[in-house]
């Protein structure tokens, strides 16, 4: 890795990170809805093992905050192509790979700020995160965000001269996903189709992970396999996004 290009993605990152610490309210608009579904969802949901409902669920609507965030934000790209904002950054002497990569980084921020929150907001409620756990989980989760930004930006240059093809695809990939992972319900008790499908899913391994962690489960096969579906996601986001960007991408 060449020292240019990491002095390119840390202009970038520096250049995406300054409208998110100028307007931190923005951080917070966004979970409005993962705590509209803890809400609506967890007094539905009976205690299991001795432990309230809200341990197993909380860690699940940090992934969904995490997956809302992070699946949307090729949004922001899409304004800045109908702006003219990106074709001035290609023409700049930026490295077009750093132009993804340091996009997609910026996603850790907002991550980690809602994580945050959200735990702070639910504690009073009976949920108890472990503190190694939970650092480990914000580990994986900002890892998986990479992946995830990165596809979102993906998406909007494909979709840039039809900016509704961006939200039709987020959106209708974007709950299957979310509900075969079993954030919001269970998947035990459902038919076996369901449940194969759902280990095809790679978000299922990290909300897995994630709840694990959360319960101070750090060395267990759950956490690994959580581990690899986010570093599997991570990777194959910077290289479609790279390769989407070389490609002229705007």
């Amino acid at each position: 890795m060449s020292t240019t290009f990491v002095t390119d993605t840390a202009a970038v990152l520096s250049r995406e990170l300054r409208p998110v610490l100028r307007d931190p309210f923005s951080v917070i608009f966004s979970m409005l809805q993962p705590l509209v579904f803890l809400a609506l969802f967890a007094p539905l949901l009976p205690d299991s093992g001795g432990e309230p409902a809200v341990q197993w669920f909380v860690p699940g609507i940090i992934v969904m905050s995490c997956l809302f965030g992070t699946s949307a934000t090729g949004s922001n790209l899409l304004y800045e192509i109908q702006t003219g904002a990106h074709e001035r950054m290609l023409v700049s002497p930026l490295s077009r790979s750093a132009l993804i990569v340091g996009r997609a980084f910026k996603e850790i921020v907002p991550v980690l700020a809602q994580t945050v929150l959200i735990v702070a907001a639910t504690m009073p409620f009976g949920f108890e995160p472990h503190l190694g756990g939970a650092l480990l989980a914000l580990l994986m989760l900002a890892v998986f965000s990479v992946g995830l930004g990165a596809l979102s930006y993906t998406l909007a240059l494909a979709a840039k001269n039809t900016e509704w093809m961006f939200w039709a695809v987020q959106q209708t990939v974007i709950f299957p996903v979310l509900l075969l992972a079993g954030v919001l319900l269970p998947l035990e008790n459902g038919p076996g189709w369901l449940r194969t499908v759902s280990h095809l899913n790679p978000l299922t391994y990290v909300v897995d992970a994630t709840r694990a962690l959360f319960d101070g489960e750090v060395w267990s096969g759950t956490v690994g396999g959580g581990v690899l579906a986010a570093i599997a996601v991570a990777a194959l986001g910077l290289l479609v996004g790279t390769r989407a960007v070389r490609r002229g991408g705007g």
